[in-house]
């Protein structure tokens, strides 16, 4: 399928409780929004809400006529044929779904699903911070961590769709228990949630330390959040800059290890932990560095921070359904 330039595609941001969807131009401009509830049972359920989403778009007098396809956004395995979800650990009955197939049969247009970390990669190649490096790899880390990874031109999805997730490298043999069923994963040393982890186990390490983070959340160390602990880094709070500290070293070593394999041009850090800028992405550079063999003797990645915020999966998504 090839789209008209000049024609309009909607992405949609599908997650655990809510869908996002906007029409897109071919500059990756969304010109218009909607957002509606993920239906808890998932599966034909939120078939209906996407496809009715999307007629009541095709509907609209403004947008008559110039939708030519749609692209979903999803956190979840996905066939090499962008068609069926294969594992979805955050939405309901939606395991070995064909929901390509579904909606598009609903909304009589083409539909392409693609993993949410692809997609978003695919919007900074083509619009954003990825553009113009070949290889260019994208970790996104927020509460859990995933990866995306384009070469030539083309993403990688690999032989069965699952090609470039990186979250589920195992980094610690017997460690962290992960969500996959794993333990000892990678997205349990540098994500979001490991961040918090690492901060309470520091503040149980070091208590002298821990007064000025504690009394940010009234000595309760589970009120602990991501803005809380980069505000107070970025306040030179000892033990929130040691926690970034520790999380980055995670997650330099990770880059060292794919680069050795993959040999990028670039990697693109997106995600929840862009907010927290050089607290975390000059160290991780630092620390990619420092663990890569042969380091001082060979070009080492560019580290850049992701230029799209929340919009990412719901624009590349969309630029995808050109394809």
């Amino acid at each position: 399928m090839s789209i008209s330039q000049t024609a309009l595609t909607i992405g949609i941001d599908v997650g655990g409780t809510k869908v996002l969807a906007g029409v897109v131009d071919s500059q990756g401009q969304i010109i218009f929004r909607v957002r509606k509830d993920t239906p808890k049972n998932g599966g034909p359920e939120l078939v209906q809400v996407i496809s009715e989403i999307v007629n009541e778009i095709n509907q609209d007098p403004k947008f008559a006529g110039q939708i030519k396809g749609v692209g979903l956004s999803w956190a979840g395995l996905i066939s090499s044929d962008r068609s069926t979800i294969i594992d979805s650990p955050n939405i309901s009955n939606c395991t070995n779904f064909p929901i390509g197939k579904l909606i598009s049969e609903k909304v009589n247009l083409p539909v392409i699903v693609e993993n949410d970390a692809s997609a978003a990669l695919w919007a900074e190649f083509k619009f954003g911070a990825a553009k113009d490096f070949n290889p260019v790899m994208f970790f996104i880390i927020g509460t859990g961590m995933g990866g995306g990874l384009i070469v030539d031109g083309n993403l990688h999805r690999g032989y069965s769709g699952a090609g470039a997730e990186f979250g589920h490298m195992i980094v610690q043999k017997d460690g962290q228990l992960c969500g996959c069923g794993t333990k000892g994963c990678i997205e349990q040393y540098a994500s979001g949630s490991a961040l918090l982890r690492m901060a309470r186990e520091l503040i149980q390490e070091r208590p002298a330390q821990s007064a000025n983070l504690l009394q940010r959340v009234e000595n309760k160390p589970e009120n602990l959040t991501g803005n809380i602990l980069t505000t107070a880094a970025r306040e030179n709070d000892e033990i929130a800059l040691a926690a970034f500290k520790r999380q980055a070293d995670w997650l330099g070593l990770a880059m060292a290890s794919y680069t050795l394999i993959l040999d990028p041009q670039a990697i693109i850090i997106g995600g929840g932990v862009v907010d927290a800028g050089d607290l975390l992405i000059k160290p991780a550079a630092e620390a990619m560095v420092k663990y890569m063999p042969f380091g001082k003797d060979r070009n080492i990645p560019k580290v850049l921070a992701a230029k799209f915020g929340n919009d990412a999966g719901l624009v590349g998504a969309a630029n995808l359904a050109r394809d």
